[in-house]
């Protein structure tokens, strides 16, 4: 089954010429089949970029999913038109007295600033702790992990002395587990960050559990609650260009930045881009889906209040 998205969201257009197969919510009303509905709290500013990029990886399951794309209230995106974020969007306030299946919440270029001095921390805390109780399971992406590890478990972040950014090889510690079913040994996932946690801080933590992690790129992977929470440092859901895109950019600016890791043929930008993360980043979120949200979901309203109050 397709994802089911706003029928003029420009990500439909978008993916339609990749051959990925989306359904609008016009067509999808005709349809008598209970879709799993998932929110995406979209913190990066170029906020279309992202949305397709995440709408992208929740097509390719055979499970409907509807979609909720949500933004911060406290915050004013300048980067993407304010008739887009007025058409597709909605505000916490919206969503508050919903339950979602899923929810990803995205990684957002503030991580060299305090936690507390992020001008939306405490409306995004209270989305955090509003999750907890109302999502049954969710996916932190990159900041956001490092922002949700903080004020559930007092992990810190601490600065890299340069950009981790490139494509990395990671291992899985516990191969067994549903999310990993199907993956190689060895696989590869995008990094763009400038700031790390470390895996000494989150094995004291006996709530977490480290599943994934690179030699190069450190933690990965981290789950706490069997999967009600889950904390991915890096980029899986990147499209082949973005990195090119970063670079490129931050040389224009001159600003300080090396060539991506392990991205372009032969290290050489000449030559094109080498992209060795797709396969694993769509496994991962069909997996993700179909164990975690699909098969972890309660369908009795008495059980799903129930499963709210428990473990929070």
């Amino acid at each position: 089954m397709p994802v089911n998205i706003p029928h003029n969201l420009p990500a439909v257009e978008i993916l339609k010429k990749e051959n990925i197969f989306v359904m609008d919510n016009l067509r999808a009303a005709t349809q008598d089949i209970r879709p799993l509905k998932v929110a995406l709290l979209n913190l990066m500013p170029v906020k279309i970029v992202t949305e397709t990029d995440f709408v992208r990886l929740l097509s390719n399951s055979p499970l409907q999913v509807e979609v909720d794309l949500i933004k911060m209230k406290t915050h004013e995106s300048k980067h993407t038109p304010v008739e887009h974020l007025a058409t597709f969007y909605k505000n916490f306030d919206d969503i508050r007295k919903e339950n979602y299946d899923g929810m990803i919440i995205t990684g957002a270029p503030v991580e060299m600033l305090d936690f507390e001095d992020v001008n939306y921390w405490e409306e995004l805390t209270e989305i955090f702790d509003w999750a907890a109780k109302h999502v049954t399971s969710t996916i932190y992406i990159c900041w956001a992990a490092q922002a949700g590890l903080y004020h559930f478990h007092g992990i810190n972040k601490y600065p890299l002395g340069k950009k981790k950014f490139g494509v990395f090889k990671h291992t899985l510690n516990n191969p067994g587990i549903p999310l990993f079913r199907g993956f190689d040994n060895e696989f590869y996932v995008p990094h763009s960050r400038h700031t790390d946690i470390r895996r000494e801080d989150i094995l004291k933590v006996p709530a977490l559990s480290l599943l994934s992690e690179s030699p190069e790129a450190g933690v990965y992977l981290v789950m706490s609650r069997g999967g009600r929470e889950i904390f991915i440092t890096g980029h899986s859901e990147y499209a082949p260009e973005t990195l090119n895109n970063e670079y490129m950019r931050d040389l224009a600016k001159d600003l300080p930045i090396e060539m991506p890791v392990n991205y372009y043929k032969d290290n050489n930008p000449e030559k094109g881009i080498c992209v060795q993360w797709r396969a694993h980043a769509h496994l991962m979120f069909k997996n993700w889906l179909n164990y975690y949200v699909y098969q972890a979901t309660p369908f009795d309203p008495k059980e799903i209040e129930q499963m709210r109050e428990i473990n929070v």
